[in-house]
């Protein structure tokens, strides 16, 4: 009998059982999105205001900052498989963006703080498919749901504590951004030193199950036709949800109170941890395609409520909304990468379904910011609930069937 079937007595030992790596990278992650987290929550604000950044400035620098990840990620997911060293590959990125975040206090121009988003992406870039890619390789087939969704939940509350940190900085400091910023740079080094000490790579750093390692281009035709399904299936999700910036943005832009913005972060990801780890575990058990659905639908109403938002409390709503919508996707997305990947190129796997991801990032970004500055607010959520309904109608054709770990 599995440990779900036991009833919730039993099920709440699974997360118990999780390999200590799992717990690791989950600690690593937490500490780094509080970091990250502090700073994106002052970040658009702090441009528009204290720089002068125009919002569709803001739009091609959030965009052009996540697209990078993720082309950056390719790269890094096939040298992990080609190395067969993700851990290696994972400090690279950390350390990376730890040493970006004492530039984001001292930026003096759009141009500095493009420079450290910029640096900090390819940090971010260089660690996010290996360490994707190790979650499987550490965690058993038939808890990859319950692992993607732990470390993304410990993630999350990482992003859930970056805010408040914020708002208690902005208070603390009398809204001085610039010195509010200053508080997210030892979390970064707290994550390098965890991960550097507490996660080991099983088979003593070699990945996957075997074969030779993959580097080139011409590998990515042995990754089968149900992959790329989820590679479209996720560049649709992107497309649909832009940068969360636009969600700072709209708090300020309802009347929400220059100390107060990052609460809108705040609310988004209570709702994100707090669900990301139940939707993971589910997606061990439940169908995927049903799983999306909630997600998709979630989205929806989050943009409607954001595009008719008049107050703080319809916008902090909507914040919430947004976050359920990424507890019950993007685990689960990853989870699906994973099963339809081979061992070998799973790292490879990752990067590409982050490069294709990324660059609809950018281009989710660019018309959200266009369409604010062009027309306003309201039409920019309209759009991305409009990018979720095609989405809903790509999973009437997606038809999901039971899926053989490799």
């Amino acid at each position: 009998m599995s440990a779900e079937s036991t009833g919730p007595r039993v099920k709440a030992a699974v997360w118990r059982t999780l390999p200590a790596g799992i717990w690791a990278m989950g600690m690593g992650s937490m500490f780094m999105d509080i970091s990250s987290e502090l700073i994106h929550s002052l970040l658009p604000v702090f441009m528009a205001t204290t720089l002068g950044v125009s919002v569709v400035t803001i739009g091609v620098i959030e965009g052009v900052a996540e697209a990078t990840a993720s082309i950056t990620k390719v790269f890094s997911g096939a040298l992990s498989d080609f190395l067969r060293k993700r851990k290696l590959l994972m400090l690279l990125g950390y350390g990376l963006a730890a040493l970006t975040k004492p530039i984001f206090p001292l930026a003096s121009s759009a141009g500095w703080v493009f420079g450290a988003r910029f640096v900090d992406r390819i940090g971010k870039g260089i660690r996010g498919a290996p360490r994707d890619a190790l979650v499987a390789d550490i965690a058993a087939p038939e808890l990859r749901g319950a692992a993607y969704g732990l470390r993304q939940a410990l993630d999350s509350v990482g992003a859930f504590l970056g805010p408040v940190l914020a708002v208690l900085a902005m208070a603390w400091f009398a809204d001085n951004i610039r010195s509010a910023l200053w508080v997210a740079v030892p979390p970064a080094f707290i994550a390098v030193a965890l991960l550097a000490l507490f996660v080991r790579e099983p088979g003593n750093g070699k990945t996957g199950a075997g074969g030779r390692p993959a580097l080139k281009l011409a590998d990515a035709k042995l990754l089968p036709s149900r992959y790329w399904l989820i590679v479209l299936l996720g560049t649709v999700f992107t497309l649909a949800r832009f940068s969360e910036a636009f969600l700072v943005l709209r708090a300020q832009d309802v009347g929400l109170g220059l100390g107060f913005v990052p609460l809108v972060m705040i609310v988004m990801n209570f709702f994100y941890a707090g669900f990301a780890y139940p939707a993971g575990a589910a997606a061990d058990r439940l169908s995927p395609r049903t799983l999306l659905f909630v997600g998709l639908l979630l989205l929806i109403a989050a943009d409607l409520l954001l595009a008719a938002a008049a107050t703080p409390l319809m916008t902090f709503a909507g914040a919430g909304l947004w976050g359920l919508h990424l507890a019950f996707t993007q685990g689960l997305l990853s989870k699906l990468v994973a099963d339809t990947s081979p061992a070998q190129l799973r790292g490879t796997a990752f990067g590409l379904f982050n490069l294709v991801s990324g660059v609809a990032l950018l281009l989710a970004s660019t018309i959200a910011g266009a369409l604010w500055s062009s027309i306003g607010a309201s039409a920019t959520f309209l759009a991305g609930g409009a990018f979720a309904a095609i989405a809903v109608l790509g999973l009437l054709v997606y038809r999901a069937r039971p899926q053989t770990a490799k």
